[in-house]
């Protein structure tokens, strides 16, 4: 049987082995930009310093931008690597990362480093995905292909007070003669809910016109304490509107901690496609990601990505923050500890005030709330630009922090 299964894992394996390590294909060229060959160019690589060691970083004055990397023709960009000397969650949100395709004038990717390369809430951790790894968490990488026809620019943009003193990258790309004609261009969008209300879900993804596919997001929550004290603030569930939805999604998870694949609460975990790398209970804050490769998310015209902005607690502390003031919409009741015969109360179907006690049912109640939400979505689309808002400002991002 051992051996049977072994033979089986070989078969399995062998095509993306022959296809991928052994060969050789034509009209492709491994290029690599650093700062001891920015352009990437075949030759050009460590000149300075007669070859030893001469430009491994630089320093990123604040305000200053710096081109990472800029080819002409077709290609891919295949790996991201960075790392510098100031990684403290200030300065992970004040670094500014875009990326250009084929000319155009907007970005396709304008986004913190740190939220982009999947570092919730700044926290540096050591973690690997399918997506994104950070080995001993003093690093960045990633691995996310991103196809260009005619040319590519990637700038960071230091838009904080005080320089980075040491910065060191490298970006892995393929020259190729043509893409094939179904490749699409890489986006990502950043976003908080510096002005949501509530009841109102948080925006992962605003939405945005074309055909392409939504790859995923990673996010992170600082919970409000003050308002809901110890609370779970976990319940929302992720909506997804596609191609013409509007009133309704196509597509509704069950939970927060449901969507990255676990349940009951959210501890940390690093796996491919899904995982927590922050579960902070003291400090009340959670980063998590979760990467739609093996179940692809497609639409043709259009997408939005939403989650709800609800948690839960028992009706007594939900009872307690409503006399005290604090904004709470209760939605449902689970009275299932008491084994009656309908165990959700739906309260959005109802006209019952939480502070009758003799009508209102005791059990876990879900509840709208606010919490510090931030997110970065990953997605493909059919063309290099895209119809969203650019990137907030420097203090709506760092704001909670």
């Amino acid at each position: 049987m051992k051996a049977i299964f072994i033979l089986c894992l070989c078969l399995l394996c062998e095509p993306l082995f022959a296809q991928e390590l052994y060969t050789s294909p034509n009209g492709k060229q491994t290029g690599w930009a650093s700062f001891e060959n920015p352009t990437g160019e075949k030759g050009k690589a460590g000149l300075e310093n007669k070859g030893a060691k001469g430009h491994a970083f630089n320093v990123l004055k604040a305000g200053e931008s710096i081109t990472l990397l800029n080819v002409q023709g077709a290609g891919i960009v295949k790996r991201i690597w960075m790392t510098m000397t100031d990684q403290n969650p200030v300065m992970l949100r004040s670094l500014r990362l875009d990326m250009y395709w084929d000319g155009a004038t907007k970005p396709a990717v304008s986004v913190p480093v740190g939220d982009f390369f999947g570092v919730g809430l700044g926290r540096k951790v050591a973690f690997q995905s399918a997506l994104f790894a950070d080995p001993e968490g003093r690093s960045f990488n990633s691995y996310i292909p991103m196809p260009f026809r005619k040319g590519a620019r990637i700038v960071i943009t230091n838009e904080a007070d005080k320089e980075v003193m040491l910065l060191f990258y490298d970006i892995d790309f393929l020259r190729l003669d043509k893409l094939p004609t179904d490749a699409m261009y890489f986006h990502a969008y950043w976003s908080r809910n510096n002005h949501t209300k509530l009841g109102e879900d948080f925006e992962i993804l605003p939405k945005v016109e074309g055909k392409g596919r939504f790859l995923g997001c990673n996010m992170g929550i600082i919970a409000d304490t003050v308002a809901y004290g110890n609370s779970w603030w976990g319940e929302g569930e992720i909506r997804m509107f596609l191609d013409g939805d509007t009133d309704h999604p196509s597509i509704s998870g069950t939970g927060t901690e449901d969507y990255i694949g676990t349940g009951w609460g959210m501890g940390t975990f690093s796996q491919l496609y899904q995982g927590c790398t922050v579960a902070d209970a003291k400090k009340h804050q959670w980063a998590f990601y979760r990467y739609h490769i093996p179940d692809p998310v497609y639409f043709n015209k259009d997408c939005r990505i939403v989650t709800e902005q609800i948690g839960g607690s028992g009706t007594d502390d939900v009872r307690k923050m409503v006399k005290a003031g604090v904004q709470v919409l209760p939605v449902t009741v689970d009275i299932s500890p008491k084994r009656e015969a309908v165990r959700l109360v739906k309260l959005m179907d109802k006209s019952i005030d939480i502070m009758d006690k003799k009508n209102f049912p005791d059990g876990w109640t879900n509840f709208y709330r606010l919490d510090n939400y931030t997110s970065t979505a990953y997605f493909y689309l059919d063309r290099p630009d895209d119809n969203l808002p650019p990137l907030a400002p420097l203090k709506d991002r760092v704001e909670g922090l």
